[in-house]
């Protein structure tokens, strides 16, 4: 089933993030973070990772750099080639210029570097889905002190 390029907001459904990670602990602590505001689907590699959108609904990945056989990289540009409009945020605990200049080209919405917090975490996954879907209700998720979305 091929899904729309069209983005709407889910004003009566959680939204579905997907975290690509090879590591069950990170995609965990992801779990923990948003449970409370959407459903969390989880792929190990980034082969998995892109089956899962090709058949699932997804509002948003989240992609680990360095996974086996596929990298994060390789794994966001075939995303972008079936879903050029989802939102996809690059996580890395070895970020280099390169690899976030790399990261922007193949049009990740935002990248940031392990170990991330909590709140930035948050924040990226927010302002990204409040900007795709135009949904101020994701404001809500933002931990107090964090400052607006939007200037």
């Amino acid at each position: 089933m091929a899904y729309s390029q069209v983005m709407v907001a889910h004003r009566f459904q959680p939204y579905e993030l997907l975290i690509a990670d090879d590591d069950p602990g990170f995609r965990e602590s992801v779990r923990m973070v948003f449970e409370p505001h959407a459903s969390l689907v989880e792929a190990s590699c980034g082969e998995e990772a892109i089956e899962i959108v090709k058949t699932r609904a997804i509002d948003l990945v989240l992609l680990d750099i360095h996974m086996p056989r596929l990298s994060g990289i390789e794994t966001l540009r075939v995303v972008k080639s079936l879903r050029e409009a989802l939102p996809c945020i690059v996580l890395s605990a070895g970020l280099t210029d390169q690899l976030r200049h790399e990261a922007s080209t193949a049009l990740a919405s935002d990248v940031l570097r392990k170990p991330v917090t909590r709140r930035q975490l948050i924040g990226a996954v927010c302002v990204a889905l409040a900007a795709t879907y135009d949904d101020p209700e994701v404001e809500r998720w933002i931990p107090p002190g964090t400052g607006p979305l939007r200037p």
